[in-house]
């Protein structure tokens, strides 16, 4: 059985000061990078096989604290960056809602495709759950951690599950640092529908306030 953990990166300034940031590298801040080192030896206590993350600094930081416990190396994937938000990156929420009022409302509503070029979530999904396969791949009946973002965390894991957009809402996005837990099950020993399966959702230990979305 493949055990997947799907860890978002630490906190960083634009995170606590609600700016989307997309595919903007930003990098952790002094929290973010506590989250992290508090995080690591619990996930090293997982005993995972291989270490992915996006090759945005935000999610290599926060899998470098984890490496550092394991000795594994981190192999980066650029297919594990956040979603790309189009005119919004570098912006408050605020200014978006100001800026781009009919976009904005779309997006609060959970349209997969809101305009102002930013990356519909059926192509990240697809993405992403790409990637994640891939990672799992690395250590097929292993445990693999992935780093990656908040939003893309979430379709990449409806991805694997199948999941459709209106189900994932339901389930909110991982706040810093936290992860959820994704098992890959042949059906065969257990009796149950072979594929992946949804094992744990936002587990993480420091928490900061949540931004509106996760951006």
């Amino acid at each position: 059985m493949t055990r997947l953990i799907v860890w978002r990166h630490g906190n960083t300034d634009w995170n606590a000061a609600n700016r989307v940031q997309g595919q903007t590298d930003v990098p952790l801040n002094d929290f973010g990078r506590e989250q992290a080192r508090a995080a690591a030896p619990v996930l090293a206590g997982m005993r995972p096989d291989a270490i992915v993350a996006s090759d945005l600094r935000r999610a290599a930081d926060t899998a470098a604290a984890l490496a550092a416990l394991t000795g594994l190396p981190v192999h980066t994937d650029g297919r594990l960056r956040e979603r790309y938000f189009g005119h919004w990156q570098g912006l408050a929420l605020t200014e978006v809602a100001e800026r781009f009022p009919d976009e904005y409302a779309r997006w609060r509503a959970g349209d997969p495709d809101p305009g102002a070029e930013i990356e519909t979530l059926d192509d990240l999904g697809k993405r992403i759950g790409a990637a994640f396969q891939d990672a799992a791949d690395l250590a097929v009946g292993g445990t693999v951690v992935v780093v990656t973002h908040g939003g893309g965390a979430r379709q990449g894991v409806g991805h694997l599950l199948g999941w459709d957009h209106a189900v994932l809402r339901t389930i909110g996005s991982l706040s810093n640092c936290h992860w959820t837990e994704l098992r890959y099950d042949d059906g065969v020993r257990r009796r149950t529908v072979p594929g992946w399966h949804l094992r744990a959702h936002n587990v993480g230990l420091i928490t900061a306030p949540a931004p509106t979305e996760a951006v």
